[in-house]
């Protein structure tokens, strides 16, 4: 196939830089004075940093399939127990967990990121899916950390608990539902099974592959055919003729 071959190092470069400018952009909207600024500056800020909070789990998942930097085991454990510690402070041992039964139950009662088969309904769904990752453990450290970080950022630099909400909060919800809604009820909750070699491959389409969920929603199935392709080759994945299911181990 050779893909992951060609990509072994853009990925971990990929990888700075989806960290860098997740530091960098979240130092610099911080010290703005939001509640001045026109409210489409706002949101143009908010979004770019609900991408870029949403590519911090997209390098831990990746991480988990080995595909970050397929070459240095250790360092690609690191930087994917980083970028999941940076989303949210989850563990990336549990996410690593939850996401090996994803890939052997996908779509049906069992898998972690699935309904739990009685209340299919998004709202419910996206509950279970959030509880999959976030123990109630987990949740009071969560609140606690960001407590400790607010109260001194703001006691130390002066920066308001509404830019922090704004330029950290915000994105984390914002894209806690990107993940669920494309990367996981579009592609499990209607029932789609395959790749789909109908969908269009024009420039537009990749655009909005990528600002979506990174490929993962559009390209989904194709992840579940090939794991070992990194997110950023998704798209060149739909190209492999599907493998049949009795060569499949």
């Amino acid at each position: 196939m050779g893909l992951q071959k060609q990509g072994s190092y853009l990925g971990l470069w990929l990888a700075i830089a989806i960290i860098l400018l997740w530091v960098g952009s979240g130092i610099f909207l911080m010290a703005l004075p939001l509640e001045k600024m026109n409210w489409l500056a706002i949101a143009f800020g908010i979004g770019g940093r609900s991408f870029l909070h949403t590519g911090l789990f997209i390098l831990a998942h990746d991480a988990m399939h080995g595909n970050l930097v397929p070459n240095h085991r250790h360092l690609n454990r690191r930087i994917g127990q980083l970028a999941v510690s940076l989303y949210a402070l989850l563990s990336y041992k549990n996410c690593q967990q939850n996401h090996r039964i994803h890939h052997l139950k996908p779509g049906q009662i069992g898998d972690p990121d699935f309904h739990d088969g009685v209340h299919p309904q998004p709202i419910f769904w996206y509950a279970k899916f959030l509880g999959g990752y976030f123990s109630l453990g987990q949740f009071l450290k969560f609140i606690g950390a960001i407590g400790l970080f607010s109260f001194s950022v703001h006691s130390w630099f002066h920066i308001t608990y509404l830019n922090l909400f704004l330029v950290f909060l915000v994105p984390l919800i914002l894209s806690s539902l990107q993940l669920f809604f494309f990367g996981t009820y579009l592609p499990h909750g209607l029932g789609k099974t395959g790749q789909n070699r109908h969908r269009p491959t024009n420039f537009l389409w990749h655009c909005w592959s990528l600002i979506t969920c990174y490929h993962f929603g559009a390209y989904h199935q194709e992840h579940h055919a090939f794991p070992q392709i990194p997110w950023f080759q998704l798209p060149q994945a739909a190209a492999i003729p599907p493998i049949p299911q009795n060569l499949k181990k």
